[in-house]
């Protein structure tokens, strides 16, 4: 089968955050990971999302004409994402090429067929800066709820929907005067009021999809679905190709999802003989369409882009699957790029492997509700798992074997109850990870790697092969065997969430893939698993895996990143 994955575009205004990349990225890549493994054909998708004032502010903040920042943004953050071992198939820009002109198709279509309305609107213009502001451009406070830095497009802290005109106290966020006036200004209106009676009946077809996206998007339709301004008064983005509309660009949410579409076309141009990119997006293609990303980003994927495929009246492909995440917080606050608060991902694979970051933060899902992240939580649980439980697994088999039995699978012996005992339950574990990770239950998966990485130590420690081969040398060699082979099974099943750490297990057994291929899952004979190292495969011990994050290293990151925020 065909798995399209798609995870939220990162803004380009600067390095993300562990809850940004917790949020969408880092479990498309593990979703997507483990379904190549089964043997699916995968294709995840993602870009830097570039235009839009974040861009334009950020790049005015660091003294750069914005194109260069963004060119240079971008370089960062695929360094990082590598860094982190996110697997994409292809990680582009929603500022080429490909999806200006995608961009300018899709309204066109939408023109063509009545849901795009010219409007005058009445709009903030700031006398100090000599310019009409986008919503982003303006902050206030929030008539909602109160926030004091509430943004014109959407309060940050309750989520609200607005326009710049709904502030109380307006200002501009590029000069922060507050010499402002309202001014009518013509602009281009996506008319999803017309569509939203269609973009409901397919939610509707989907009453699988978790309860925190349909009761985001089911609240958004309750309320009222508003017609939405598609143009802003920027000269950086997709400019609007249409008499009267020079000066002005698409809004950075009406171009950022049709990257999806556009990035996806730029990697079959890469490669047109091998790679049909339309045979992902059209209709009636078997493919199942994934997404990923935070609850901030539901309405936007559960309404607007919708309904901009809907209303091309073009068999563009729509989402079948829909996993949305709440908040990671930063001790109980808010993790925030613009006020650098927690811990950034450039700062944590400076401090820790990347490994130790992905186990935690998918072990730590914040899929139910908020998760709250600590240093102390953090490191205790990367010791308790990685360091103590699969690390010391690994390492106290190996090292046993190489003592008593040299560098090889040591042969003699022949299973008993214990063995057999141990893969029924095993299978049993198996079986509740591959189905979790199949539903997209990160934390529930998680629990189940865990068990079977305990499940491990508890056969060693029961089948005792350091008693044993005081008196049965035989008996000794078949637990230790087992226990060779049990790691190659455990790095298998841990490939997804801990590439880089399953690739040296599969390294130091000789069983590492091919370039560019990956580990097959496991099937349902667990007993045939547990017999693929056989009597005389050669192995390396590796370096001890993890390394325990004890109290100075705890006090250390504490120092330097700091405990709960104010406020």
């Amino acid at each position: 089968m065909k798995i399209l994955i798609t995870s939220a575009l990162p803004y380009i205004n600067g390095v993300k955050h562990l809850g940004n990349l917790v949020g969408s990225i880092l479990p498309a890549d593990v979703y997507a990971r483990f379904k190549r493994q089964t043997g699916d054909e995968v294709l995840y998708i993602c870009a830097t999302d570039e235009h839009g004032t974040p861009a334009e502010l950020a790049a005015l903040e660091a003294g750069q004409d914005v194109a260069d920042f963004c060119r240079e943004q971008y370089e960062v953050q695929r360094s990082i994402y590598e860094r982190f071992h996110i697997a994409f198939d292809y990680f582009g820009r929603s500022s080429s090429p490909d999806n200006h002109e995608l961009t300018q198709h899709f309204a066109r279509k939408l023109d063509e067929h009545g849901f795009i309305e010219e409007r005058e609107i009445n709009q903030v213009f700031s006398n100090d800066d000599g310019r009409f502001l986008p919503d982003r451009y303006v902050e206030g406070e929030c008539p909602n709820c109160g926030y004091e830095r509430a943004r014109g497009d959407q309060c940050e802290n309750c989520t609200k929907l607005l326009d710049p005109t709904d502030l109380i106290n307006p200002r501009s966020a590029v000069s922060g005067g507050t010499n402002i006036e309202i001014r009518a200004t013509k602009h281009l209106f996506l008319r999803q009021s017309a569509l939203i009676g269609e973009v409901e009946e397919w939610i509707d077809r989907h009453p699988d999809w978790p309860h925190l996206v349909t009761s985001i998007a089911k609240k958004w339709i309750k309320e009222g679905v508003r017609d939405r301004c598609i143009t802003r008064d920027l000269s950086w983005g997709v400019p609007v190709d249409r008499p009267g509309f020079e000066g002005k660009v698409f809004y950075v949410w009406f171009d950022a999802p049709i990257a999806y579409i556009s990035t996806t076309k730029t990697w079959g141009e890469e490669d047109p003989e091998n790679r049909d990119w339309k045979a992902w997006w059209t209709e009636g293609n078997d493919v199942s369409y994934v997404q990923f990303m935070a609850k901030d980003n539901i309405p936007f994927h559960t309404i607007s882009f919708p309904a901009t495929e809907i209303g091309s009246r073009e068999p563009w492909k729509l989402v079948d699957r829909l996993k949305g995440f709440n908040w990671l917080t930063y001790y109980g606050g808010k993790f925030s790029t613009s006020s650098k608060r927690g811990i950034f991902t450039d700062q944590a694979l400076e401090e820790e492997p990347a490994d130790y970051w992905r186990y935690w933060l998918m072990a730590n899902a914040p899929e139910s509700g908020d998760s709250v992240f600590t240093v102390d939580r953090f490191a205790e649980q990367c010791n308790k798992d990685l360091a103590h439980t699969l690390g010391n697994f690994v390492n106290r088999t190996m090292k046993f074997c190489e003592k008593n039995f040299g560098a090889e699978v040591p042969a003699g012996g022949d299973w008993t109850e214990a063995e057999r005992a141990m893969a029924t339950e095993l299978e049993g574990l198996i079986a509740d990870y591959t189905q979790q990770l199949e539903a997209i239950e990160f934390r529930k998966a998680l629990a189940s790697l865990r068990a079977i990485w305990s499940l491990g130590n508890n056969y060693l420690a029961s089948a005792a092969p350091w008693t044993e081969i005081k008196q049965d040398r035989d008996r000794a060699a078949c637990i230790i065997r087992t226990g060779l082979n049990l790691t190659r099974l455990f790095a298998v099943l841990a490939w997804p969430v801990i590439p880089g750490s399953a690739e040296k297990m599969l390294d130091a057994v000789g069983c590492r893939p091919a370039e560019g291929e990956t580990p097959t899952w496991p099937g349902q004979d667990v007993e045939g698993e547990l017999t693929v190292l056989e009597p005389g495969r050669p192995f390396t011990a590796p370096p001890p895996l993890f390394k325990v994050i004890d109290e100075d290293r705890v006090a250390e990151l504490t120092a330097t990143y700091g405990g709960a925020p104010e406020g």
